[in-house]
């Protein structure tokens, strides 16, 4: 194996904020071990480097999206998407994780040999086919298809004469000035984007099927700057980012106890700014209670704000059909539009849409249960990061390298090469992956691997809970741990 330039102990798949997370954690605890990153794209940051559409931002706070022991040093704390690709560019190159990230390099397939310990991974590299061989297997591919968003079809969309553009495949040089924009969205993307696109466009309409849930938050918090001024960079970012992860946990849990009064405390926010008499409750009042679909993040009600002033008109409808210069709807209204913008959002799919199989046998994840939200149930050595749909991304993600540097310590330490959760005759009731009851997450329910109702087959979505639990979880509860002969690991 050592002879073998395409081997790596661990290969990761994704140059995210959660391949970078793994890239850190795994060799800060097991700096023997070698590793490559694999990323398909020509630069690392996967998300933050993919959309590109205006208004671009983290929609939760940058304190918790940041990675723990790298801190953010910029005094927003919703943070803009070219800021977060900076920060994760330095930081790659800081710890010289850049050094092992190999470009331009699409992982089609992964195949598990048991008579070896390895996984033999075929790519396509600069239009070549490349083969990699490793030990252990990290997908950092998040859950969105990154090649195909969600496009509903809508009757008519070929005979509208103008642009029709979705977020995720924004046109960097695309010139939107002066023109009638409608926004079919109401989700993160959408209220991100709007009060950007109001710039510089003749007028916005968001054209909502039904209304989201919006909070309002600051984009500089003056404690956290003070607090970063007076104590020392890292104690600070420790401190804010605990704090937050706990206020937004507290968030979550009001809303899920208490939604009634979540409804009230939201309503408030847009009672006072929107204006006098605006029909909150046709556009901006939900059918369903908080938290069964993702709170959306306004900057200091800027959404709100930019309809107080007039530059954004709210249409809660169904469209019909569209025509040559506009959408038409269900009521009969007319909007006219020169450019029509589906941020109707994305869709999921596991493990980056990667084929996988075990000695030959296509494995389906979703036919198999998740084991401690991110092992696959008799899948050996192999791990995919699933971070959280009610806080940010990265408290789920930072956890879940943990606990794989923690586990690859522990098969160096006593000969293993091999690991996988087996549930074997245990009896598991399943339910729902996500808690969520978002489009996006509904229309995945049979691409998504299994969740049990206890651990350590449940994908848990409290944060809190997992962090406490986590320095105490026994890492051979429900793990087969074994290794190959000798001679099998020199002829591999």
């Amino acid at each position: 194996m050592a002879h073998d330039p395409d081997y790596t102990d661990v290969l990761i798949i994704g140059a995210g904020i959660s391949g970078i997370g793994a890239a850190y954690r795994i060799h800060e605890k097991n700096p023997n071990l070698s590793y490559t990153v694999l990323e398909r794209r020509e630069r690392l940051g996967g998300t933050w480097d993919l959309f590109r559409y205006p208004g671009i931002r983290s929609d939760s706070d940058i304190f918790t999206l940041c990675f723990p022991w790298e801190p953010w040093t910029r005094p927003e704390m919703i943070a803009d998407g070219e800021h977060i690709w900076q920060y994760l560019a330095d930081t790659a190159r800081k710890h010289g994780i850049d050094k092992h990230i190999r470009f331009n390099t699409h992982v089609r397939s992964a195949d598990w040999d048991s008579g070896t310990d390895t996984w033999t991974v075929r790519t396509e590299q600069e239009g070549a086919e490349k083969t990699y061989r490793a030990r252990f297997l990290f997908f950092g591919t998040g859950y969105y298809n990154y090649d195909e968003p969600y496009r509903p079809e809508f009757p008519g969309i070929d005979d509208f004469t103008g642009d029709v553009i979705h977020p995720q495949h924004w046109p960097e040089s695309f010139d939107y000035t002066g023109k009638r924009l409608v926004v079919i969205g109401s989700g993160a993307t959408a209220v991100s984007m709007i009060p950007t696109l109001t710039e510089k466009a003749g007028h916005v309409i968001m054209l909502q099927r039904t209304p989201s849930y919006m909070i309002s938050a600051t984009k500089v918090e003056p404690p956290a700057v003070t607090l970063r001024k007076v104590l020392p960079l890292r104690a600070a970012h420790w401190i804010v980012r605990w704090r937050n992860a706990l206020v937004g946990s507290l968030l979550w849990l009001v809303a899920r106890k208490a939604p009634e009064f979540t409804k009230r405390m939201l309503r408030r926010i847009a009672e006072r700014n929107l204006p006098e008499g605006y029909d909150i409750d046709t556009h901006f009042n939900p059918p369903y209670n908080p938290w069964d679909q993702r709170l959306c993040f306004i900057l200091s009600a800027d959404l709100y704000k930019a309809i107080a002033r007039g530059d954004v008109d709210v249409v809660t409808d169904h469209v019909d059909h569209m025509d040559a210069t506009g959408i038409v709807l269900k009521s009969g209204r007319h909007l006219d539009a020169d450019v029509i913008i589906t941020a109707t959002g994305l869709q999921l799919q596991a493990l980056g849409g990667i084929e996988l199989s075990v000695d030959g046998e296509r494995v389906n994840p979703h036919d198999r249960f998740l084991y401690r939200r991110h092992m696959l149930e008799d899948v050996p050595n192999a791990a995919w990061c699933v971070g959280y749909t009610n806080a940010s991304w990265t408290l789920g993600a930072d956890l879940t390298a943990q606990s794989v540097a923690k586990l690859l310590a522990y098969m160096d330490s006593h000969g293993y090469t091999h690991a996988y959760p087996h549930r074997g005759d245990i009896e598991m009731p399943e339910q729902p992956a996500f808690n969520l009851k978002s489009g996006y997450v509904l229309r995945a329910l049979d691409v998504l691997p299994k969740s049990g109702t206890r651990r350590p087959w449940m994908l848990s979505h409290n944060f809190l809970r997992d962090a406490l639990a986590h320095p105490f979880e026994d890492i051979e509860e429900s793990m087969v741990f074994g290794r190959v002969p000798a001679a099998a690991l020199r002829s591999a």
